[in-house]
């Protein structure tokens, strides 16, 4: 049975090698597709991490990311970002903690939904780099937010077929004053934001 299943398998693969070939990813400006792009929900993750009173750096994460890209490689300085997260999405390691922060104690989810960012922006700085500056609501309140974003690659999905940008940003907030105040400063008010964000473009 076992020498039977190793040639089905190899046989398997070498049929789907084809599909699976693609050209590598490109982090050529030049190169990259303009127009209008949606947030690929599945591959796109928000993470923070905060103090937690000076012994450890806490981790948590949103998901569920929606949102467009209006992208024009040749004059990136006229590219537009807007993205929502559901509030409720929130997780950590510890369910007690997640059901916390979703509370009107921290995020308040049941009143405050959703938080966005939509940029104003765009400031270019070279060939893969640019900051996004841009409004955040969080917790009703909405404050200017600089992100520093990275361009990590740009192609032709071998799976979904989808052409697909995909960029790195980070950013940080200080949460009390968008009204998150609890256990302030004994759980950081620094909390600091990566966006893993993968765009697929709208034909």
């Amino acid at each position: 049975m076992k020498t039977r299943l190793i040639p089905t398998v190899a046989l398997t693969l070498a049929l789907a090698a084809p599909a699976l070939a693609q050209t590598a990813p490109t982090r050529d400006s030049a190169q990259i597709q303009a127009g209008t792009y949606a947030v690929d929900a599945s591959h796109t993750q928000v993470g923070w991490t905060v103090s937690h009173m000076g012994f450890s750096n806490y981790h948590g994460g949103f998901s569920d990311v929606s949102g467009s890209l209006t992208l024009d490689p040749k004059n990136p300085a006229q590219s537009k970002l807007s993205i929502k997260i559901p509030v409720a999405s929130v997780s950590t390691t510890s369910d007690k903690l997640t059901g916390e922060l979703k509370g009107e104690q921290w995020l308040d989810g049941a009143k405050f939904p959703e938080m966005t960012f939509v940029s104003t922006k765009v400031e270019p700085q070279g060939k893969d780099k640019a900051k996004i500056l841009g409004n955040l609501t969080l917790h009703g309140v909405t404050k200017p937010v600089t992100l520093d974003v990275t361009l990590v690659g740009a192609g032709a999905n071998p799976m979904s077929k989808k052409y697909t940008v995909g960029f790195d940003a980070t950013g940080t907030i200080k949460r009390s004053e968008f009204g998150v105040k609890t256990y302030v400063p004994l759980i950081g008010d620094d909390l600091h934001l990566t966006i893993a964000g993968a765009f697929e473009r709208q034909d």
